[in-house]
């Protein structure tokens, strides 16, 4: 019939799934049945590597966090680019070194740009 037809060769990934999602669920019920329940004002405090919190937990963060986080992350995909390449780089010939060069100069004048911006300089 149409519509009920489900390949055989991806049943075995069905059931990994199916056995992942088990797995994880059990975790979840089994720590929230053998965990015990006394909370106390300690416990329940914020927690900032050993040190007393400090200050408003609801405080404005500097957009240069924001913008630092955004850069590397732009950074980071550009690596994420570059293995790849570098992996079929006898299959792509001189076309794709072209095209990397290219990406690898676009992005140059990115990081240029941002660093005379100064999106580098921590205050």
């Amino acid at each position: 019939m149409p519509g009920t037809y489900i390949p055989s060769d991806y049943l075995p990934v069905a059931i990994i799934i199916i056995f992942a999602a088990l797995v994880g669920l059990g975790a979840v019920v089994a720590g929230m049945l053998v965990r015990p329940r006394r909370p106390y004002a300690q416990k329940l405090c914020a927690y900032e590597s050993g040190n007393p919190p400090v200050g408003e937990p609801r405080q404005k963060f500097s957009v240069k966090f924001y913008i630092i986080a955004m850069l590397f992350v732009v950074f980071d995909v550009e690596a994420v680019f570059l293995y790849p390449w570098a992996v079929a780089y006898d299959k792509l010939g001189m076309f794709g070194f072209i095209e990397m060069m290219l990406f690898m100069f676009i992005l140059l004048i990115g990081y240029i740009y941002v660093w005379k911006k100064g999106a580098f300089e921590w205050d």
